[in-house]
C-alpha cells in the first residue's frame, strides 16, 4: 500500500487489476470503505481518496463544491494512469459519482451507489448549513452523536457496536472547518440527470435510512438504463459498516459480473 498526495488529496492506493476507486460521503474518509477491502484484495487495484478537506486531506484556501471534487478525481485517474475504472461510493460520494459517470463516461466501467442521494431536499439544505456553522464553532461531538442518533439503525446499535463505534470515530477525526466546508457543498449541490448514465449500476439502500431513504435508491434506479437496486433490512445510512457482509457480497457478485 502507497499514499500518495493527488489534487490537494490524500490517496490510498494497493494492489494490480482492474482499478476499483472508493469515494467516502460527509464524514467519511478512505476508512469508509476498510470493511470492503477483504474481497477486493488481490483482485483489484484499490484507490481511496480522502476528499479535500476531509480525513487526512488538508482544506487548503478554496471553497469546496461537488463539481470541484468530481474534477479531482477525473484528475486524480489521469496521475495515476487510470483510463476506465468501477467507481463505489458512500452517500455524498454517490452525488459526486453520479456527476463525474455524465461528465466521464468512458472512464467509469461501473457504478456502486452505497445510500444514494440525489441531492439534499430543500428542507435539509439550511440545517447543512447550520451544521457547518456548529461545526466550526464547537467542534464535532455534539455534530456527532446527533448524526449517529439517525444515521445508524436502532439494530445496528444493538447488535454490531464496533459499526457504531467506527462511524463515530470517523465523525469525531473530521477537522471541523473542512467538515463545514464539506456540508456547505452538500447543501448547494443540484441534482444530476442520472439518465445520462451508461455505467451499469448497482444501487444498495438501507431499509431504516431517514437520510437517503430506499425510496431514492429506487426512483434513481428506475431512471438509470439496466440498474439494480438492493435494500437492506434493518440498516440505516452508513451501509458499509453497518452491512458489511450484505454490501461485500453484492460488491463481489457485481463486480464479477463487468468482467
Amino acid at each position: 500500500m502507497s499514499t500518495q498526495t493527488i489534487e490537494r488529496m490524500a490517496v490510498e492506493v494497493e494492489g494490480e487489476g482492474d482499478p476499483v476507486v472508493l469515494v467516502h460521503g460527509l464524514g467519511g474518509s478512505s476508512n469508509t470503505w476498510t470493511p470492503q477491502l477483504g474481497i477486493l484484495a488481490g483482485r483489484y487495484r484499490i484507490i481511496r481518496p480522502d476528499l479535500q478537506g476531509s480525513g487526512r486531506s488538508p482544506l487548503g484556501s478554496a471553497s469546496l463544491s461537488v463539481d470541484g471534487f468530481v474534477d479531482s478525481l477525473i484528475r486524480m485517474a489521469r496521475v495515476l494512469g487510470v483510463e476506465r475504472a468501477h467507481f463505489a461510493g458512500h452517500s455524498l460520494g454517490t452525488i459526486i459519482l453520479q456527476k463525474l459517470a455524465i461528465a466521464e463516461p468512458r472512464l467509469v466501467r461501473s457504478l456502486t451507489l452505497c445510500a444514494p442521494l440525489l441531492a439534499p431536499p430543500d428542507q435539509a439544505r439550511q440545517g447543512l448549513k447550520d451544521r457547518a456553522a456548529k461545526a466550526r464553532a464547537e467542534g464535532m461531538g455534539d455534530i456527532a452523536d446527533a448524526v449517529l442518533k439517525v444515521a445508524i439503525s436502532n439494530h445496528t446499535k444493538q447488535a454490531n457496536p464496533v459499526a457504531f463505534a467506527a462511524a463515530r470515530e470517523s465523525l469525531m477525526r473530521q477537522c471541523p472547518n473542512g467538515y463545514g466546508a464539506t456540508c456547505e457543498a452538500l447543501a448547494a449541490v443540484e441534482a444530476a440527470d442520472v439518465t445520462r448514465i451508461t455505467a451499469p449500476t448497482l444501487l444498495i439502500a438501507g431499509e431504516d435510512d431517514p437520510v437517503a431513504p430506499a425510496s431514492v435508491a429506487r426512483t434513481i434506479a428506475d431512471r438509470i438504463k439496466g440498474a439494480r437496486v438492493h435494500v437492506l433490512a434493518r440498516i440505516a445510512h452508513w451501509t458499509t459498516f453497518e452491512a458489511a457482509t450484505e454490501v461485500n457480497a453484492l460488491m463481489k457478485d457485481f463486480l464479477a459480473a463487468q468482467r
